[in-house]
């Protein structure tokens, strides 16, 4: 793996430029996704379950598994040097790693990242925002650029999701996969093309158990030795994520483009974090926004989590969905419950590397 060497926010609107005009300008973009594919039929082998269903309820026919020896700090590194080959870099003010599923419970991984990488002892730290951790993260990146803390930021959603889920609940077995997506923020003009446009966020605690994993915390340790090896895996109460995610989503979206300026009409491209194509496709409709101008590639990876909106914008990118100057408008929901969105307009001259 190529290793890059080292060199020397406010309540609801994230506010990505400051009033000197210093904006966080995406300008490199990189993706990894573990080698191994377990299909729907894999899944079905074991669990009570179909294809059909897992087809037609989630939009999932496949997800990619990491290794038992490939942590979610390995996959950030590889998407991280990705990232930064394609931004043309050999070293960050600060590095960010969106997660769920950390290497450990302490300390954070982005440190042992920035060391993998051989970035100089930079700021480095992790968000716990759940699938809706990368926006956050690059909101955080935005207000480091505006508040010049840091000219160049180094933004990673990786996830080792078949880690945190029960390999025998059919419920949550199917929806998730592993793998890490990573962007480089630089600060640039407000009006230059990749600008950050307000972000729009926020988080809702008092269903903070609709995603939930129930032991292994501070909160119930007295019980964790009497605790059901289930209460160790991801809880979902789909239904209930489903209707909230539509419409915090929905809601979000509508503010982050106003804020940017932009008409609903005016959106080229919408980037929803993959959960389920069946929200991201009733998130479109409530906007009026067309099917064919919401990419996805939730059938061939699954629900990756903190990592899903990286992974699609590079396969997007790749596949030519994403033009130069199209309006991209960002957005995703998650554990928390949290949520974000933002804008911006694609950049020339972007190549992600996969």
């Amino acid at each position: 793996m190529e290793r890059p060497r080292g060199t020397g926010m406010s309540c609801r609107d994230g506010g990505s430029r400051d009033v000197a005009g210093s904006a966080a300008v995406l300008t490199g973009l990189g993706a990894w996704l573990p080698p191994r594919r377990v299909t729907n039929d894999d899944m079905c082998a074991r669990l009570d379950t179909s294809d059909e269903w897992i087809r037609e309820r989630i939009g999932i026919a496949e997800r990619r598994i990491a290794a038992p020896d490939v942590s979610t700090g390995d996959m950030a590194v590889e998407a991280a040097a990705r990232a930064m080959a394609s931004a043309g870099v050999d070293g960050v003010d600060a590095l960010l790693v969106a997660t769920s599923s950390p290497d450990h419970p302490c300390p954070a991984t982005a440190p042992w990242v920035a060391h993998r990488l051989g970035l100089p002892p930079v700021a480095a730290f992790d968000i716990a925002a759940g699938c809706s951790g990368f926006v956050h993260a690059s909101a955080v990146a935005a207000g480091l650029i505006a508040s010049r803390a840091a000219r160049r930021v180094l933004v990673v959603g990786a996830e080792t999701m078949s880690a945190m889920v029960d390999p025998e609940d059919r419920a949550t077995a199917p929806i998730f996969g592993d793998g890490a997506g990573a962007a480089v923020f630089e600060a640039g003009s407000p009006h230059a093309e990749g600008a950050l446009g307000p972000v729009i966020w926020g988080s809702d605690g008092s269903l903070a158990d609709a995603i939930v994993v129930p032991a292994g915390g501070a909160r119930g340790r007295h019980e964790r030795a009497r605790a059901p090896q289930g209460d160790f895996f991801v809880h979902l109460r789909g239904n209930e994520v489903f209707r909230h995610a539509v419409r915090r989503m929905t809601h979000a979206a509508r503010e982050a483009t106003a804020r940017a300026g932009w008409r609903i009409d005016e959106v080229d491209r919408l980037i929803a974090h993959q959960a389920n194509l069946r929200i991201n496709l009733a998130v479109a409709d409530a906007l009026g926004i067309p099917a064919d101008q919401v990419p996805s590639n939730i059938r061939d990876v699954g629900n990756t989590a903190a990592a899903s909106v990286p992974l699609l914008l590079a396969d997007a990118a790749d596949k030519g969905e994403l033009k130069p100057g199209h309006k991209v408008l960002l957005v995703s929901f998650g554990s928390g419950l949290a949520w974000a969105a933002t804008t911006l307009v694609w950049p020339a001259g972007l190549a992600p590397r996969m």
